[in-house]
């Protein structure tokens, strides 16, 4: 069993290497350039879809799911998952790359698909206490209008896409489908919106590994 010291020696080393080779520094840093400026337009964008009207969808799965508040369980469940393959990723310069640039191109799928696609919340909707993703939205406030694709099982399914190794991905697809669950009976979002993450975080990550990746 590596020891602590033998281990960040090891990423070292990998980050070292990968350093040096140019296309590498190309794409983490134009892609921590694009990252940040499109987190630095989040919280108007947000704010725009806010106030927008909407559509509210008649959702046969959420009738038979009565509304809870499970936001500790949410947050927790999603959040130290995320502190563990931030973790992962660090020891996996790879895996830094592909899930920094499949996250840009589901950021812009996910903006251009709640433009597209203008939704009222859920009936019975509780909202969700998540500091996090709210620091993103740039408000205290609980965004509701952010539905089609939920970005919270998007962000999930992207860990189980990138992340190595059979026991982790295992473990990602299993906390997709425990967040996706969770989010359902909190009615933060429609079915439709859990089952189209799904499909916009592959094609997202589809794009990043045979363009930008390749």
């Amino acid at each position: 069993m590596l020891q602590p010291q033998s281990i960040l020696i090891e990423v070292k080393l990998g980050w070292q290497e990968a350093w040096l080779t140019p296309s590498f520094r190309r794409r983490l840093m134009a892609g921590m350039v694009i990252l940040i400026a499109l987190l630095s337009l989040l919280p108007l964008f947000f704010q725009y879809i806010e106030r927008r009207q909407g559509v509210q969808l008649n959702d046969v799965v959420l009738r038979m799911l009565p509304a809870h508040n499970i936001s500790t369980a949410l947050f927790i469940v999603m959040w130290a998952f995320t502190a563990y393959c931030v973790f992962r990723a660090a020891q996996t310069p790879r895996m830094f790359i592909a899930y920094l640039w499949s996250f840009i191109f589901l950021t812009v799928f996910r903006c251009l698909t709640i433009t597209l696609v203008p939704l009222d919340p859920p009936a019975g909707l509780i909202g969700l206490v998540d500091p996090v993703s709210n620091f993103f939205y740039g408000s205290d406030k609980f965004v509701t209008k952010d539905l089609f694709f939920s970005g919270h099982t998007s962000s999930m399914f992207l860990l189980f896409l990138t992340v190595p190794g059979k026991t982790d991905k295992k473990l990602a697809l299993v906390v997709t489908a425990v967040v996706a669950f969770l989010l359902l009976v909190q009615h933060v979002h429609y079915t439709l919106d859990v089952l189209g993450a799904l499909v916009f975080c592959w094609i997202s990550y589809q794009i990043a590994t045979r363009t930008v990746l390749r």
